[in-house]
């Protein structure tokens, strides 16, 4: 099978090769083998291949962490999905190939309607905004939300749920086409990140600030942020895409009575030293199943900016890195592999 294999960390342009590799071996008792017809590319990625993410894979490795595409076998212990049955899956790594075994904890099912590209931000990066909103800060209809970098495809994932869910949502995005995809996604206001943000934010909120601040970015823009929080806010802190980890004014949290709020999805997806999958599993799947609906529903809109073939994937890490696109992006594996 064709793969993009890393036999050492470093830049991708340099280590990221396609190149025939052997195909996985008969799925495990609770694995499930997919033949992958896309997979996202997301500023992981790029971490993963230099060796920078919170986990570091043996070399050599795939990376990939999310795909949709059609079973081809299932391990005896699994029950959900049956071979022929398109599905949606996330794994630490590997997606990025032909064809790839998935624990069956983390395949879900995709419902008549979906197809590909509209399925498949849903475990990730609509996984990670719905449960660090409901699971982790607990917000509420009426709330207000301030999401950073909301135009990426995760931070537009937060807009549409929060939408979806009756919360006053502020977008935060660095051009004026984010912005507009922002409104156009749900969001009641949309602001710059520049010096001015904390202003901007409190003039939308009669002053108060926000109750949830949703960070994939960190960097001076978190910093900024902060300032623009109401009494007893929730900081949900989901990564750092800008490079740099934020310096939180702790007095401003003492007076403020601030919750900062680590968010880590792999621990509801089994990427923790303490598997804790089971316990979660029910709930998980509950959650794709909602997600697909409301999409179904028209209530959020998921879907793929761009697409890469599988030696594109280079060229989608620097749009990313140079912000370039909004939303999304994919490489193409088998494609619609249905047809």
């Amino acid at each position: 099978m064709r793969a993009l294999v890393c036999e050492q960390f470093g830049r991708p342009a340099e280590v990221a090769h396609v190149k025939d590799w052997p195909e996985p071996a008969s799925p495990r008792e609770h694995e499930v083998t997919i033949d992958v017809a896309y997979a996202s590319v997301s500023h992981s990625s790029g971490l993963l291949i230099e060796g920078k993410y919170q986990t570091t894979p043996p070399l050599p490795f795939i990376p990939g962490t999310e795909a949709v595409g059609t079973v081809v076998a299932c391990g005896p212990q699994v029950k959900h999905v049956q071979p022929g049955d398109r599905v949606m899956g996330l794994s630490r790594w590997g997606c990025f190939a032909e064809r790839i075994n998935v624990s069956a904890h983390t395949v879900y099912p995709i419902l008549n309607g979906m197809g590909w590209l509209q399925a498949l931000p849903l475990p990730n990066s609509y996984g990670t905004a719905y449960t660090a909103l409901l699971w982790r800060a607990k917000i509420e209809p009426g709330e207000s939300l301030l999401v950073l970098g909301a135009g990426s495809g995760t931070g537009l994932a937060c807009v549409e749920i929060a939408a979806a869910l009756g919360v006053k949502v502020i977008a935060c995005a660095s051009t004026p086409v984010k912005r507009e995809l922002a409104l156009a996604r749900g969001a009641d206001h949309a602001v710059e990140p520049g010096d001015a943000l904390a202003s901007q934010v409190k003039a939308l909120t009669g002053g108060r600030g926000v109750d949830v601040i949703f960070d994939p970015i960190g960097g001076a823009v978190m910093e900024r942020a902060v300032r623009a929080t109401a009494q007893g806010a929730r900081i949900l802190t989901i990564g750092f895409a800008s490079g740099q980890v934020p310096v939180i004014p702790m007095n401003i949290a003492l007076v403020k009575n601030l919750s900062v709020l680590g968010f880590f999805f792999g621990l509801y997806t089994g990427w923790t030293h303490e598997d804790e999958t089971q316990l979660h599993l029910p709930a998980m799947r509950k959650m794709m199943n909602t997600l697909q609906r409301w999409a179904l529903a028209g209530k959020i809109q998921p879907g793929v900016t761009k697409t890469y073939p599988l030696t594109g994937l280079t060229d989608a890490l620097t749009d990313l890195h140079h912000r370039q696109v909004t939303g999304k992006l994919a490489l193409e594996i088998l494609g619609d592999i249905n047809k």
